[in-house]
C-alpha cells in the first residue's frame, strides 16, 4: 500500500457523499472542473504543474483490503457499499492543460469526467497535487524571468512543509525553468540535474580553513565551489587564491564559490576583484541565502556580478503567497449542466475550453473562457490526456515540459514578464457560457430573476 496513491487520501465527506450516491443509485456520469477563482495579490499569472502526479494517481486508484477492513470497522458505511470500493477503478476521461501552460482565473487547467462515484472520490487529492506544484512553479517562473540566464538551484527541500512537497517542489521549479536541485531524491525519480556545495559545518569542523577547502577539493575534485561566508568572506576569498595554484599542480580546477549571508551584492563585487586579480576570472560566484524573485531582480539591477542563485525557502513554501484559491467543481451531471450559486463563489456551469489568442508577435493578448462545443478564434489549451482510465499518449519528458514552459513565458505580455503589480490580463467569458448559466438558473429557480 503506497500511501501517496491510497484513495484514503480524501476528506470523509467524500465517502460520505458516496455512501449517499450509492444508497439513491446516482451513478450517472459527472463532469468536475479544477480551476482557480482569482488570483492573490503578487500574483499575475500562474503556470500549470502536478498533471503527471495526478494522472498517475488516477491510474492507480484502488482500496487495498486492508484499507477497506479498516472503513468497515469504523461502523460509517453499510457492507453493500463498502463491497462497490472492492472493484472501484478510474474509468473516466480528463481533460488538462499541458504542464508549463500559463493560465489564469476562472479558466479551467484539468476536467474530469467519469461515473459520479469516481469523479467526487478524488477531488481532495487532485486539488493537493495540482495545487502544490502549480502555487510552486507559478512562484518559481518569476525568479526565472528575474535572471535569464542565471544558474537557478532549488534548495528548499529542509524548510518545505514535508516529504513529498519539498519532492514535488522541486520538479515544480525546474518545469519552470531552474536548472536543477540540491535534492537528491529528485535526481534519481525525475531525472533532475544535482547541484551542492558544503556547509559551515565542514568548515568549522577543521581548525583551518583554507585546509578545508583543500580537503573538499581533493573530495569532490570536478565540483569544486566552497563556502567562504564561514568567518570573513572575503578573507576567505584570498585563502581560495593562494589555494588555487597548488590544486591547479593537482589537475584540480576551482569552479567557484558560494556566499551564503550578508550583503550578497557588495561581497559579490568585493569577490570578483579578488577572485580576478588572482587569475581566477572563470570562478564563478554563486549566491543564497533568503532569496526570491525580488531580491534576484534587485541584486542583478545593481550589477551584482553573480552568476547563479539557490532559491531555498522562499520558493517551496511560496511565502508571500502560500495557497491559490483553487476550487473542483461539478459542472455537469446526468447530461445536465450544473451551477454552484454561493456568495462569492459561483460558478459557470458546462464543460468548457479556454482558446487562447496572440498578437502580430506571438505575443499572449487575451484568453476566451466558453463551452466546449462553442468554437472559438484562437488555440484551444485543454487538450484530451485520458480516455476510459488510460492515457492517451505516453508521459512526456520534464525537457519538453521545461520547453513548453519556457515558451509560454517568453510569450507573457511585457507587463508581466517585469512582474509589473495590478496589471489584468484579460480573459473574457464568452456568450455562450452566460447563456448557459441563465439557463441553468431558471431551470433551478423556476420564477426567480436576476
Amino acid at each position: 500500500m503506497n500511501p501517496a496513491t491510497s484513495p484514503l487520501l480524501c476528506d470523509l465527506y467524500q465517502l460520505t457523499m458516496l455512501q449517499g450516491y450509492h444508497d439513491c443509485a446516482m451513478e450517472d456520469t459527472a463532469v468536475f472542473e479544477f480551476f482557480v477563482r482569482k488570483l492573490r495579490p503578487g500574483r499575475g499569472f500562474l503556470m500549470a504543474a502536478g498533471l503527471e502526479q495526478a494522472l498517475e494517481f488516477l491510474e492507480q486508484l484502488r482500496f487495498a483490503p486492508e484499507e477497506l477492513e479498516w472503513l468497515a470497522a469504523t461502523g460509517r458505511f453499510s457492507q453493500s457499499f463498502l463491497a462497490t470500493l472492492e472493484t472501484l477503478r478510474f474509468t473516466g476521461d480528463v481533460h488538462a492543460m499541458p504542464e508549463g501552460t500559463v493560465f489564469f482565473p476562472n479558466e479551467p487547467i484539468l476536467r474530469v469526467t467519469a461515473p459520479i462515484a469516481q469523479a467526487q472520490l478524488v477531488e481532495t487529492r487532485l486539488i493537493n497535487l495540482l495545487n502544490l506544484q502549480t502555487l510552486i512553479a507559478s512562484k518559481a517562473a518569476r525568479s526565472v524571468l528575474m535572471a535569464p540566464g542565471k544558474l537557478l538551484v532549488d534548495f528548499g527541500l529542509r524548510r518545505a512543509h514535508g516529504a513529498e512537497a519539498g519532492l514535488l517542489a522541486a520538479r515544480a521549479s525546474y518545469i519552470a525553468g531552474f536548472t536543477g536541485t540540491s535534492t537528491v531524491l529528485a535526481g534519481q525519480q525525475f531525472g533532475m540535474p544535482l547541484f551542492g556545495t558544503m556547509a559551515h559545518s565542514f568548515i568549522q569542523a577543521h581548525d583551518d580553513e583554507a585546509l578545508a577547502f583543500e580537503h573538499f577539493a581533493h573530495a569532490q575534485p570536478d565540483n569544486v565551489v566552497v563556502l567562504i561566508d564561514t568567518y570573513d568572506t572575503e578573507a576567505a576569498a584570498r585563502k581560495v587564491v593562494a589555494l588555487a595554484p597548488k590544486l591547479t599542480r593537482d589537475g584540480i580546477r576551482i569552479k567557484g564559490v558560494r556566499i551564503d549571508s550578508g550583503d550578497l551584492a557588495e561581497h559579490a563585487r568585493r569577490v570578483r576583484r579578488i577572485l580576478d586579480a588572482g587569475g581566477l576570472k572563470d570562478a564563478i560566484i554563486f549566491a543564497s541565502g533568503d532569496l526570491d524573485e525580488y531580491a534576484l531582480r534587485d541584486m542583478l539591477a545593481a550589477g551584482a556580478p553573480v552568476d547563479g542563485f539557490g532559491v531555498g525557502t522562499r520558493i517551496d513554501t511560496s511565502c508571500d503567497v502560500p495557497f491559490l484559491d483553487c476550487a473542483y467543481k461539478l459542472q455537469e451531471y446526468a447530461g445536465r449542466a450544473r451551477r454552484k450559486r454561493s456568495e462569492g463563489k459561483a460558478t459557470w456551469p458546462g464543460r468548457k475550453q479556454v482558446f487562447r489568442n496572440h498578437d502580430a508577435d506571438g505575443n499572449m493578448a487575451g484568453d476566451v473562457v466558453t463551452l466546449e462545443a462553442d468554437n472559438q478564434p484562437g488555440e484551444p489549451l485543454l487538450i484530451p490526456v485520458m480516455r476510459g482510465g488510460r492515457r492517451l499518449a505516453p508521459t512526456p519528458t520534464l525537457q519538453a515540459i521545461r520547453y513548453h514552459a519556457s515558451e509560454n513565458l517568453a510569450r507573457l505580455p511585457e507587463p508581466l514578464r517585469r512582474l509589473q503589480e495590478d496589471v489584468a490580463y484579460r480573459v473574457e467569458i464568452a456568450p455562450a457560457l452566460h447563456e448557459l448559466a441563465a439557463e441553468v438558473d431558471r431551470a433551478t429557480f423556476p420564477g426567480h430573476s436576476d
